[in-house]
């Protein structure tokens, strides 16, 4: 399909090929490399990132923070009250932000946790 689309475009105009790191995209990277000699295919940036983020939640000490955050955000979303008392904190700013990359979420949720902590403990003594 790769090559398809370089003939379509035409050979000369194209020098790069940015792909996914899966075995199969490796494997068409370096068959359109031997059939075209000025071509270079690169791992896309944005998947490595993934893959390492990915890696680095499975060690334990790290799993077990997110898990904790994911915990405490889903705690506030699932409570319509408690939801309502965050935004009231935080000026209707929400606490996840949709991303590119599926794991860097937990991790930018983590910061948001960590950037709002004196808020959100604020929010949890809160009378109310």
């Amino acid at each position: 399909m790769l090559y398809s689309l370089m003939e379509e475009i035409g050979e000369e105009n194209v020098v790069q090929v940015i792909i996914d790191n899966g075995s199969n995209y490796v494997l068409a990277g370096t068959f359109l490399e031997e059939k075209i000699l000025h071509l270079y295919w690169t791992s896309c940036a944005s998947h490595c990132i993934d893959l390492m983020l990915k890696d680095i939640g499975k060690l334990p000490l790290i799993k077990k923070i997110i898990q904790r955050g994911v915990s405490l955000v889903g705690f506030i979303y699932s409570h319509s009250s408690t939801l309502s008392l965050l935004r009231q904190f935080k000026n209707k700013r929400e606490l996840v932000r949709c991303v590119i990359t599926r794991f860097a979420t937990s991790y930018l949720s983590l910061q948001w946790l960590h950037q709002e902590k004196g808020n959100l403990r604020k929010m949890f003594t809160f009378d109310e």
